[in-house]
């Protein structure tokens, strides 16, 4: 994996030279890219995720990918839900995303490829995209979760171990952020605001917090076997 940044314009965009870069090493992306409008016109929205700022999978050639723009919630979200505060190029939310996605790949950790983070700015604040591959035949744990083996909840326990155990602080860990494929391997997704950092109480908060998600989708007693599953992986 190598990032590499471009400029056109008022738009920067940080990508993976490995992906998106041809045999002159120039960058085979373009802004346009970023846009959810961009792959609408085109008919090649393959589906769409739900939630705030819905992702969009889209199909670009061979490549099969999830473009999520950033959006804002709260009470802030009404005097605008995508524009930031523009403090700096890698201080927006996309670059610092796309970069721990990719030290996390590279740690060898279950997470997406990311592909290309896409920032405009717009004089004192900004907006911006994130593509990252798709992972093949993974349904969200919250759908999984009627039919959840307990050996398929210690692997979500096992996971999360693995991912706190390098320091992975994951401010908003709930069972539509972790995935589960074909094989019944676990991945974790949307590092937007999360973090490396060292051992501290953010763990059992992050912990606490799957649990109201596990709570929410009605399994409450699903999270003795993650905790289980946690506490095996020391």
């Amino acid at each position: 994996m190598r990032l590499a940044t471009f400029q056109t314009g008022q738009a920067f965009i940080l990508y993976d030279a490995d992906i998106l870069c041809d045999a002159g090493q120039e960058p085979q992306i373009d802004p346009r890219w970023l846009s959810p409008d961009f792959w609408r016109e085109r008919d090649a929205v393959l589906g769409e995720a739900p939630g705030r700022g819905a992702s969009l999978f889209v199909a670009c050639g061979e490549e099969r990918w999830a473009l999520r723009p950033y959006r804002r919630g709260g009470l802030i979200a009404r005097l605008s839900d995508a524009r930031y505060v523009w403090t700096g190029l890698e201080r927006t939310r996309a670059f610092r995303e796309m970069r721990l996605t990719a030290e996390l790949k590279q740690r060898g950790l279950p997470v997406p490829a990311p592909v290309a983070a896409g920032v405009w700015r717009h004089g004192p604040s900004y907006t911006a995209t994130l593509i990252t591959r798709l992972i093949p035949e993974v349904t969200a744990l919250a759908e999984r979760l009627p039919t959840a083996t307990p050996a398929l909840l210690k692997r979500v326990g096992h996971t999360v171990r693995r991912f706190h155990d390098v320091g992975l602080d994951h401010v908003d860990l709930n069972a539509r952020n972790l995935l589960v494929d074909a094989d019944d391997r676990v991945w974790m997704i949307d590092f937007d605001r999360c973090r490396l950092r060292a051992p501290g109480r953010w763990q059992a908060a992050n912990l606490a917090r799957l649990e109201r998600s596990l709570i929410k989708f009605d399994a409450p007693e699903a999270m003795a076997s993650v905790r289980l599953g946690y506490a095996a992986s020391a």
